[in-house]
């Protein structure tokens, strides 16, 4: 029963985040263009990202007749699940269970990879040859963007010594002890650690993890497939890349995938660098920010987690949504140069660091 409810609570947040985030797109498209956006369905439009979605279940489901109808119909059921499985080992909030597993990280970035699959499988099965030229194109991005990305989240891993993303989110509160010890800053450390909020995220204790930060943001980009990274797709080239030939639910599906994926790296970018449900505010003198919104299992600490939660991960999101509308597409040869000569030298050089930081706080 806990489970099942854990499963519709994960799924319920999941799908409220993509509609906010797809109505914020269409907002802050407009606003960098110098127009309205959706302005007739509801105030300010709020409503048109429902009106969408009952757009979607209308339309008619499409089939070409020369596509391989078997693998046509099921590719999209493989791109979704693989991108929502990755949520079970994100945490949430202290009240609600996720996935315990020692491997949590590992396990993410696996099952994630495997939308690939279904990618492949769609421009395969739609016999249009930009369908096939969008599927290859993301095969290659993924075997470009996968390395640095994972070296990337390696340099927490070295640091923590764990992959529990749990564990990782619950040493960044106001409890967790800080490596300022070995460098003779006891007393600093525990003064820091009696403020909390901010003080003790990741970002701040390690502020050379902003350089590995940086690198999962931009090759999560491409995870994504969005701007500048949105080759698979490219309309302007290949007019809509894997999904040419889909419409309907079946559009729609492909749809929550890329919006799910972002919400997904956003969440893990706020679990290994920000705090994670963790609250930004310190105490500073009688004003005791940091206790009275604090995450907790108690209702108000449950309310005040999924509040932190979602404010950081909608703020990455915003500059994801930011960078679709500011910069150009890359070109293929583009994207390969900057993942292997620019991304992975830079996130082997941070890992190098970490690891070296980790042994000096070993052996002191």
């Amino acid at each position: 029963m806990e489970t099942l409810l854990a499963f519709a609570l994960y799924l319920a947040f999941v799908l409220l985040n993509v509609l906010i985030a797809f109505y914020a797109e269409r907002k802050i498209a407009a606003f960098i263009q110098d127009r309205m956006g959706p302005t007739e369905v509801g105030p300010y439009g709020l409503l048109q990202p429902v009106a969408d979605l009952l757009k979607f279940l209308q339309k008619e489901d499409i089939v070409p007749r020369a596509a391989d109808k078997w693998l046509f119909r099921i590719a999209p059921f493989l791109i979704f699940p693989a991108v929502f499985t990755g949520f079970a080992v994100i945490p949430i909030v202290p009240r609600i269970e996720h996935a315990p597993l020692q491997t949590g990280l590992l396990f993410l970035l696996a099952i994630v990879s495997l939308d690939v699959i279904g990618i492949l499988m769609a421009g395969w099965a739609s016999n249009n040859k930009f369908s096939l030229f969008g599927a290859m194109r993301s095969a290659a991005q993924m075997v470009s963007y996968e390395v640095p990305l994972t070296m990337s989240l390696l340099s927490v891993v070295v640091l923590y010594q764990n992959l529990d993303l749990g564990f990782i989110a619950q040493m960044q509160g106001s409890e967790a002890p800080l490596p300022l010890y070995w460098l003779g800053l006891d007393a600093l450390a525990v003064d820091l650690r009696s403020y909390g909020g901010i003080l003790t995220w990741n970002i701040v204790r390690f502020p050379f993890l902003l350089v590995p930060f940086l690198v999962f943001y931009v090759t999560s980009l491409a995870e994504c497939n969005r701007a500048p990274f949105d080759i698979p797709e490219g309309e302007s080239e290949i007019i809509g890349g894997y999904h040419t030939e889909y419409s309907g639910f079946r559009f729609a599906i492909f749809f929550l995938a890329e919006y799910g994926m972002m919400i997904l790296v956003s969440l893990l970018s706020v679990t290994l660098f920000f705090g994670g449900w963790h609250t930004p505010l310190p105490n500073i003198g009688f004003l005791r920010l940091n206790d009275w919104t604090a995450a907790g299992t108690s209702v108000a600490g449950t309310l005040w987690a999924v509040v932190w939660l979602s404010l950081k991960m909608l703020l990455l999101v915003f500059f994801q949504i930011v960078m679709r509308w500011t910069y150009p597409r890359l070109r293929v040869d583009q994207l390969m140069s900057l993942c292997w000569k620019v991304l992975l030298p830079i996130a082997l050089v941070s890992l190098f660091f970490c690891t070296l930081w980790r042994l000096c706080m070993v052996l002191v």
